[in-house]
């Protein structure tokens, strides 16, 4: 464990759920809306399929129903929590922000709530600030949830990225746990130079939404793949490098290894470079794709209902993504 953190009280999760929307696109479907096929998706990305939310759901939606299932998983209610995080680039709306919505539909009153927006890193930043919270002593029991509803923003008419997105839900609780387990380290960062490579453009201040915005498509996701990729398989590897250090942990000590879901490629690049085997690592973008920051939730809670993680497991979690940005955790089980 990272000196600065083994002073502190103990803080892991206590308490998990996902949720993904009832609709798939499976690489058939998108085979009649654009110019692509199931072979060229699998092979460049291993995503065979994604869930794509229904009219009715937004971000608050489908995290609400991880909410409440990481509620449950932990035996608590909801007035039990004291702070609510949703990582998320798809709001229910620029404000209110989409976890003071779901303060409201799940009754914790008590709860401090709000948005952290830092792409596909933004599940294990919003845990890094969590964690420092019930640490410090602010609060006891957080909610940190990684929400993404992609399709909204993706344009099925570009072949080169409609392919790529989904949309779903992860949630974690966390609070003290018995010495010795819970989060040992991390590692945040972020390259803003890059930001040009993966971005949204229009719908801020800087360009506000008009009529030729829509009519540019500058509402939908615009990404410079081949440089996001050479990006990815840097900073996963440095990240995880410098994690396992401030743990005082090598690349051997590693029982699961659960990676941002957004290209098979890069996940096989990664663990080339922990020499890990298969059976060490949590793949899932063959059913979910790229869900955002919903990815590592999705594919961490994916495994401990699997019972793939058992007491005491070191568990390494590394993600990247727009601003361009990138973060990493390693947890006691």
């Amino acid at each position: 464990m990272s000196d600065d953190m083994r002073q502190l009280r103990p803080v892991g999760i206590i308490g998990t759920g996902k949720y993904v929307p009832e609709k798939i696109l499976t690489n058939s479907d998108l085979e009649k809306i654009v110019e692509t096929n199931d072979e060229w998706i699998v092979s460049r990305t291993g995503i065979r399929e994604r869930h794509i939310a229904a009219p009715h759901e937004a971000t608050s939606d489908l995290a609400y129903e991880a909410a409440l299932k990481a509620l449950d998983s932990a035996g608590m209610k909801a007035e039990d929590l004291d702070l609510i995080i949703i990582a998320t680039v798809t709001p229910d709306s620029a404000f209110p922000s989409t976890a003071c919505i779901l303060q409201d539909k799940l009754g914790a009153k008590g709860a401090a709530a709000f948005d952290l927006s830092a792409a596909c890193s933004g599940f294990v930043y919003s845990l890094a600030t969590a964690v420092g919270f019930i640490q410090n002593g602010m609060y006891n029991n957080a909610l940190i949830i990684g929400a993404d509803t992609l399709s909204r923003i993706t344009d099925y008419t570009d072949r080169n990225t409609c392919v790529l997105f989904g949309d779903g839900a992860g949630a974690v609780i966390i609070g003290e746990v018995p010495e010795g387990r819970g989060f040992q380290s991390f590692d945040l960062g972020a390259e803003g130079s890059g930001g040009n490579l993966l971005k949204l453009e229009a719908g801020g201040s800087r360009l506000p939404a008009s009529q030729q915005t829509v009519e540019d498509k500058k509402h939908f996701i615009y990404m410079n793949g081949r440089e996001v990729f050479k990006f990815a398989v840097r900073v996963m590897g440095s990240a995880t490098e410098r994690v396992l250090t401030k743990a005082g942990l090598g690349k051997e000590d590693i029982d699961l290894f659960v990676p941002h879901q957004a290209n098979i490629r890069i996940i096989q690049s990664a663990m080339q470079r922990l020499d890990l085997p298969p059976e060490k690592c949590v793949i899932n973008v063959d059913k979910y794709a790229n869900t955002s920051a919903a990815s590592i939730p999705l594919a961490l809670v994916e495994a401990a209902e699997e019972g793939r993680m058992k007491e005491g497991d070191t568990v390494l979690m590394v993600g990247f993504g727009g601003g361009l940005t990138w973060g990493a955790s390693v947890l006691i089980w």
